[in-house]
Parts: structure tokens; sequence; C-alpha cells
């Protein structure tokens, strides 16, 4: 028998191979012969074995026979396989314990639930059931009968509810706790599509943002200070234009003075003022980079140009290659390369600003009544009295194409939208008719897109804004006799101006601000009223 040694909890050696050692004691000692060693045998096999079983006990009695000692046991009587398929399993079972240990605490903390807060304060009448009046005209339709005088509050709750359910064909999907989903096989995007639109539709709140475009209808306008408060005009305002760069307006009027103001909307302090001495400015406006104001008058040929970066006013009493006895109406090229004034007998003449001399000159059947550029300064639109459209090249000086306005007998004004799409005719009926350029261009006989016929005189004033969005008539013959029209619907704003209230007066001349913010209307009370259009955010 081998002789193995197993260690205690108390520190203490216990010697399982005790009979060994007395077997080899008893080999050095002399055999005993017959039956005396016979018995001397069978007495130590009995003594050793009444050891062993005490020993046995002992162990038992102090609880040293754990699973450690048997799994010996069997070790050292041949149960190795057994041994070891346990020993795996124990190594298996602990890695599945420490993997999962993380999933459980997180699992418990989920399925643990909030402890309810008891209320501070609980009224008694809550608990009291009520009952509804149904004799309500408004409860009426929810009653069955006529025994159904009254209801309980739960009761009419669920009515409500089946009344509502049957009105929608069934419960509507928003309604749903739970939104069962077809799946389909290879059309996840649809699925992912389908949990946005939920996700839609269980919440609340404003999902449409502002649009940038300016709605029709009512427009969002406000009256501030008059822009020329400041220093207002003795007599009529023959112009009014904001600086292409500066938060600045320019006044101009029959009083002999230009006048500038800067503008806040709440004060518009004035900046300076220029007087001309014998000179009732006819128009006044700023030059394309905004540095000088040309002005002519309502007498002769001769204009001013006041250079504002060196304070010198500049009179200009001819004009080399100009055979005209008085220039009144002008415009400015984009560019600010040429002048281009308005003569007697339908001529137009193209003045550089550089040498102040005419470059060039055109003809047109009848009187000029106005003229604008496009918005590069390529081309030349010119509207005569008799109705009739001209459009030139600036650079050959040739007719690129010519129209009758519809509808029109006499003609009073033009204006082109900055953006290139709209040219706008105004006649001596009031009647606006607003043309695409493109077709003005390449056909000989457009149709209008709309005919704006809410001015009952002549429109003698037209503007687009900067946007293209709203274009401003008016009309010097009548009071509040001033409309804007938005653009693209072709429609009045209803709310301007203020029905049964004077503000306007006559309108001489209209501008927009750089960006559309601000709204200026000169009149002939010597005022340059200024309105805020809240749409736009810029000066």
């Amino acid at each position: 028998m081998a002789h193995v040694e197993c260690l205690s909890d108390g520190g203490e050696e216990s010697r399982v191979g005790a009979p060994a050692e007395a077997a080899r004691e008893e080999q050095k000692r002399p055999l005993l012969g017959g039956k005396e060693e016979v018995k001397h045998l069978q007495k130590r096999l009995h003594t050793e074995e009444e050891k062993r079983r005490k020993h046995t006990e002992e162990l038992k009695a102090l609880g040293e026979e754990d699973e450690s000692v048997k799994l010996l046991e069997e070790l050292v009587f041949g149960a190795e396989e057994e041994l070891l398929e346990r020993l795996v399993q124990h190594g298996d079972d602990e890695k599945e314990d420490e993997d999962t240990s993380d999933s459980e605490t997180e699992n418990e903390a989920r399925l643990r639930l909030p402890s309810q807060r008891k209320a501070v304060w609980e009224d008694e009448d809550d608990e009291v059931e009520e009952d509804v009046d149904m004799t309500h005209r408004f409860r009426k339709d929810f009653t069955r009968s006529d025994a159904e005088a009254s209801m309980s509050k739960q009761r009419l709750q669920q009515r409500l509810k089946e009344q509502f359910q049957k009105a929608m064909g069934g419960v509507p999907s928003w309604a749903e706790t739970t939104v069962k989903k077809s799946k389909r096989k290879g059309e996840d995007d649809e699925d992912e599509e389908d949990d946005d639109d939920d996700e839609l539709l269980k919440r609340t709140g404003n999902y449409v943002a502002a649009s940038e475009t300016l709605p029709k209808g009512i427009i969002k306008i406000k009256k501030c200070l008059n822009a020329n408060n400041a220093n207002p005009g003795e007599g009529r305002l023959t112009s009014v234009q904001f600086h292409t760069s500066a938060q600045v307006v320019l006044t101009a009027g029959l009083d002999h003075t230009i006048s500038l103001f800067q503008v806040d909307g709440k004060t518009n302090p004035k900046i300076q003022s220029i007087h001309l001495e014998n000179f009732p400015v006819n128009k006044a406006c700023f030059s394309a980079d905004g540095e000088q104001v040309v002005a002519t008058g309502m007498r002769n040929k001769l204009f001013y140009i006041y250079d504002m970066m060196e304070g010198k006013i500049i009179p200009v009493p001819r004009v080399r290659g100009l055979n005209e006895q008085r220039v009144k109406e002008f415009e400015v090229s984009p560019d600010g390369q040429f002048l281009l004034l308005t003569g007697s007998s339908g001529f137009l003449h193209l003045m550089t600003m550089k040498t102040k001399e005419v470059v060039r000159s055109v003809k047109i059947n009848g009187s000029v009544c106005a003229a604008a550029f496009n918005s590069d300064g390529s081309k030349i639109f010119t509207n005569s009295e008799e109705g009739e459209v001209f459009i030139w090249d600036v650079r050959s000086s040739k007719c690129v194409n010519r129209f009758a306005d519809d509808g029109c007998v006499t003609a009073t004004s033009l204006a082109v939208s900055k953006d290139d799409r709209y040219v706008a005719c105004g006649s001596q009926s009031g009647v606006v008719n607003i043309y695409s350029q493109k077709e003005c261009v390449n056909s000989s006989s457009p149709k209008p897109l709309k005919c704006v016929m809410n001015l009952l005189t002549a429109a003698t004033s037209l503007r687009f804004n900067p946007t293209s969005e709203i274009l401003a008539i008016g009309s010097r013959a009548e009071d509040e006799a001033n409309r804007l029209v938005h653009i693209p619907s072709f429609s009045v704003f209803s709310n301007f101006p203020l029905f049964r209230k004077k503000t306007i007066y006559r309108p001489h001349c209209i501008d927009f601000s750089p960006h559309s913010g601000f709204y200026s209307i000169a009149n002939d009370k010597g005022q340059a009223l200024l309105f805020r259009l809240l749409h736009y955010k810029d000066f």
C-alpha cells in the first residue's frame, strides 16, 4: 500500500500508511513459528484496524472528511476519469458565473421598480364618484336611451373612446402603445423610414420651420419714424433713395435741398444737408459706388455732382455731344460707368461718368416716358408714351426687340427686377402689366403674366425690391395710392396701406433698402415715410 500524507485544517498530519511501516519493522524481527506467529499477526491486524477505525471516526468528528478528501481517495483508488470530468465542469461553471454577473446585475437594476412616492396630501372628494349630467345639449349624442340621464365619469370616458374609434374606423396607429409593422425581407431602408414616422407621430410640437420666402396675403410691416424727421422738406419731395452699402437714405425736393440721414428706425439723425441755390431738384441718386450724388433740375440741362468723400459740389453746366435744352430724367448704370440721360423727341443719351461726354445716342418712336437698365447693364429697356417698349443693346446701340404693352394707350412708367426675371409697365389708366423678361427679349408680342388693376389713376412709380418678391406701385395723382404686390403670386397685400387712415398722401417716389428691411415713400408733404418690413432681417 502506498504511503499518502493528508494535511488537515488544524495543521496536523495523519499517516494513512501505518500498516506498511509495521510490516517493515516486522521483517527486521525474527519470525515466530506456527500458531503463535498467526495469532501475533491477527492481533497486529486487529490493532491496526482498530486504530484506523478510531482515526476515521476522529476525522468525521472533526469534520475534516470533505469533498477534497473524497476526490483524493477516488484518485488514489483509480477514479481518475470521473475526477477529470468534474474538474472541467467545475471550471466552465465558474467562467459562466463571471460572464453573467454583470448582465444579471443590469437586469436586476432594470427590473427593480421605482418606489412609489406617497402623496403629501390627499383630497377625500377625489375618491367620490360623481355623475355627469347627460341632458346637456353637448352630451346628448353620447346617450343611447332616455334612461341615461346621468353617467359616471369612467363610463362617459369609455363612451367617448368608442365614439372616437367609430369615427376613425378603429384605433389609429398613433394611439396604439405598440405599433405592429410588417417587415419585408430586403427592405431595411423602408423599415427605418417606418420607425422615423412612428417617432414623428409620438411627439408634438412645431415641426415646420419658418419659410425664407415671403408669404402672400398679409405682409408684416411696421410704421417707423419718418426718415427725414430731423429735417423735413419744406415742399414736395421728388426723390428718396437708400445707400447701396451704408444705412443712409437720401431725400431731395423742390426746396433746393439734398439731405442725408442715418436710418435706424428710431431717431434717424441727420448727417448732412446741401442747399443748391435756385435749383429745385427734379431727381437725385447715388452713384453705383455710393461715393457721389447726381442731381438734375427742373429748368435747364445743368446738373450737379456732389462728391461725398471730398465734400465738394461739382456743377456740370454742359455736356459735350449733348444737344438738349434741359435734362430732367436719368438712370445710373449698374457698373457705374454711364449715365443714361432722357432727352426730347425720343432721344436717349449715354454719358460717361469719367469724362462727362456723350458716347452714344439712340432714338425711339414717340417720346420717352421711362427707361431702366437690366442687372448687368448690358441692355436698356425703354417705354414710350405711346405704349411701345424698346430693348437696346448697350455695346452695339442696336434695338434687340420691341413690343407693344398689352392694352396700353398711354404709358407712364417702367421697372426691371434685379434678378432679370420680370418687367413691369405702368399706364395712364392705372393698370400695371407684369411680363417675363425672357419673353420680352425673345417674343414680339409677349403676354403679361399679370395685370394689376388696383390703382385708379396713372401708375407713376414702380419699384421691385432687391429679392424680386415685392413690386411697389404708386400714383402721385391720388392720396394713399400705393400698393405692394407679392411676386410670384401676383396678389396685392391686403393690409397695406391702412384702411381709412391717411398716412401716405400722394407718393412721388418709392424705394427699398439694399436687403429689403426698410421701405420709404416720398410724398407731397415733404415727408419721407419709413416702414419696417419685418420679414427681412437685414437693412
